[in-house]
C-alpha cells in the first residue's frame, strides 16, 4: 500500500496517479474528507487532554487549600467521557482511512508511459524472427490432441471447463519445461523454493490480491485459506514481518507451482486451448531490492526470463505497460510476449513487474541500512520465467511441421531423455 502520510502530503500527486490509470479507483475527495475529520478529531482530543491536565493540578491544589473541587472534577468528568468519544471516534475514522489505502492501486513510475490500455503499449525490442511456413498452421489444442496428448474432453468429465488431462510426451514436456526453467533461473542466482499452494489472508493482502480482487480467487469453504493464483504470493510473503540486511540484498527466489485462478470476467476468452485455464503451472521469480537499485534490477529480471525464450529459440517482443494497462501493485511493468504461428499473433507469457515498496508495506518487508538507525521498506519485484502451459503453446505452435508432427527445440531434448520429435502413434 502507499505510505499513509505520503498520501496526506500529496494528494494531488495522488490524483495524477490515478489519472495515469484511467480507471475508477477509490475517491480522492472521500480521503481528504476523512483527513480531515481525522485532524479535527485530534485537534480537539489533544485541547480536552491539555485542558484536563491542567484541571487535575488544580484540582490537587483546591484540595491542599481544603477548598471545594467537586464542581471542577465534575467538569473534567465530562471532559473524559469526551475524550472517550473522540478517540472511539477517531479509531473508526482511521479504520476507515486504512480500507481505503488497501484499496488504493500503486502510483504508475515516472517512466510508465500514458495510455488507456492494452492497444496503447509500446513495444520496447524484439528478439528473433517469426517462422516462415510453407503450410497453414494449426494451433496447439489441434495439435496436442492430434498427436494424442491433450485431452480436455475427459479433464471437462473430471472436473469441468479450463481444464486439461496431459497424457504421454505432454505431461513429460510441460515436466521439461519447468525444469528446465530453474535450471536457467539457478544460473542467474535464484534460489529454488518449494513453498505451500495455499496461503492465508493476511498473505493475499500482503501482495495486493485481498480485499480487491476476492473474486478471482478459490477460497476454501469454511477455512480462512486460499489457492494461490501464482508463486508471488508465498515466495514474497518469505519475509513478510522481517528486517533484512543490507547486505543480503539483493536477494532472488525462483519457485514451480500450481495457480489456480477463477478468470471471473473473462467470460467467452480463450475457451479452448491452454492459454486461460483455472488451474496451470508457472515458474515465478521473485527479487527483494534496495530501493536505489530496484529498476536496474526490473531490467535485470527480465532479461532473465527473456533468456529462456532465447534458448527455446522463439520469436518474442517486449512490450511496457501503459498506466491504464497496469496491474494494481506495480509502478512498472515489461510483458514478454510470444509469437504463436496457429493463432497468428502474440500472446503473453511473462509480465516482469517492480512494486516499489508497495507490497512491502503491505507485508511489513524491511531493511537495515548499515550505520543507519531505523530500517526501512524494501522493493519487491517479480517476473514469470515463464508460464509453463504458455511455453508448451508456443512450442507446439513453433515446432509444427507439414506433416503433423512437432520438432523440439534443442534446448529441451535433454530433458525429454533426446527425444526431437513428437510424433502421432
Amino acid at each position: 500500500m502507499l505510505d499513509l502520510k505520503f498520501v496526506q502530503r500529496n494528494l494531488d500527486a495522488v490524483r495524477q496517479g490515478l489519472a495515469k490509470r484511467c480507471k475508477t479507483e477509490p475517491d480522492v475527495a472521500e480521503f481528504a474528507r476523512l483527513d480531515e475529520a481525522r485532524i479535527a478529531l485530534i485537534r480537539e482530543a489533544e485541547g480536552l487532554k491539555a485542558e484536563r491536565n491542567q484541571g487535575s493540578a488544580e484540582v490537587a491544589k483546591l484540595k491542599r487549600a481544603g477548598q471545594d473541587a467537586s464542581e471542577l472534577m465534575a467538569a473534567m468528568s465530562k471532559m473524559g467521557e469526551r475524550i472517550k468519544e473522540l478517540d472511539a471516534e477517531l479509531a473508526v475514522i482511521e479504520g476507515q482511512e486504512s480500507d481505503w489505502l488497501l484499496k488504493m492501486p500503486n502510483i504508475p513510475h515516472e517512466s510508465t508511459p500514458d495510455g488507456a490500455g492494452e492497444d496503447d503499449n509500446p513495444v520496447v525490442r524484439t528478439w528473433g524472427e517469426k517462422p516462415v511456413l510453407d503450410f497453414q498452421p494449426k494451433e496447439h489444442w489441434e495439435l496436442g490432441q492430434a498427436l494424442g496428448g491433450l485431452d480436455f474432453e475427459r479433464a471437462g468429465k473430471i472436473t469441468g471447463s479450463r481444464f486439461c488431462v496431459s497424457f504421454g510426451w505432454a505431461a513429460k514436456l510441460e515436466r521439461a519445461l519447468g525444469a528446465f526453467m530453474l535450471d536457467i533461473a539457478a544460473e542467474h542466482g535464484y534460489t529454488e523454493v518449494l513453498t505451500p499452494f495455499m496461503v492465508n489472508k493476511q498473505a493475499m493482502t500482503g501482495t495486493g490480491q485481498l480485499p480487491k480482487f476476492a473474486e478471482d480467487l478459490f477460497k476454501i469453504e469454511g477455512q480462512e485459506y486460499y489457492l494461490i493464483p501464482t508463486a508471488e504470493v508465498p515466495v514474497t510473503n518469505l519475509h513478510s514481518g522481517e528486517v533484512l540486511e543490507e547486505d543480503q540484498l539483493p536477494m532472488g527466489y525462483c519457485a514451480l507451482t500450481p495457480c489456480f485462478r477463477s478468470e471471473a470476467g473473462s467470460y467467452g476468452k480463450d475457451t479452448k486451448g491452454l492459454i486461460r485455464q483455472h488451474q496451470f503451472h508457472k515458474v515465478e521469480l521473485v527479487r527483494f531490492s534496495h530501493p536505489d537499485k530496484s529498476m536496474a534490477d526490473l531490467e535485470l529480471l527480465t532479461s532473465h526470463a527473456e533468456e529462456i525464450l532465447k534458448r527455446l529459440g522463439l520469436h518474442y517482443r517486449v512490450i511496457q505497460l501503459c498506466g491504464g494497462d497496469l496491474g494494481f501493485s506495480s509502478a512498472k511493468t515489461y510483458d514478454i510476449e510470444v509469437w504463436l504461428p496457429g493463432q497468428d499473433k502474440y500472446r503473453e507469457i511473462s509480465s516482469c513487474s517492480n512494486f516499489l515498496d508497495f507490497q512491502a508495506r503491505r507485508a511489513g518487508i524491511r531493511f537495515k541500512a548499515k550505520g543507519a538507525k531505523k530500517s526501512e521498506h524494501l522493493h519487491t519485484l517479480n517476473g514469470s520465467a515463464l508460464a509453463v502451459g504458455r511455453a508448451l503453446v508456443a512450442v507446439l505452435e513453433n515446432g509444427q511441421q507439414a506433416d503433423g508432427s512437432v520438432l523440439l527445440p534443442e534446448a529441451l531434448r535433454p530433458y525429454m531423455k533426446g527425444l526431437e520429435r513428437i510424433t502421432a502413434k
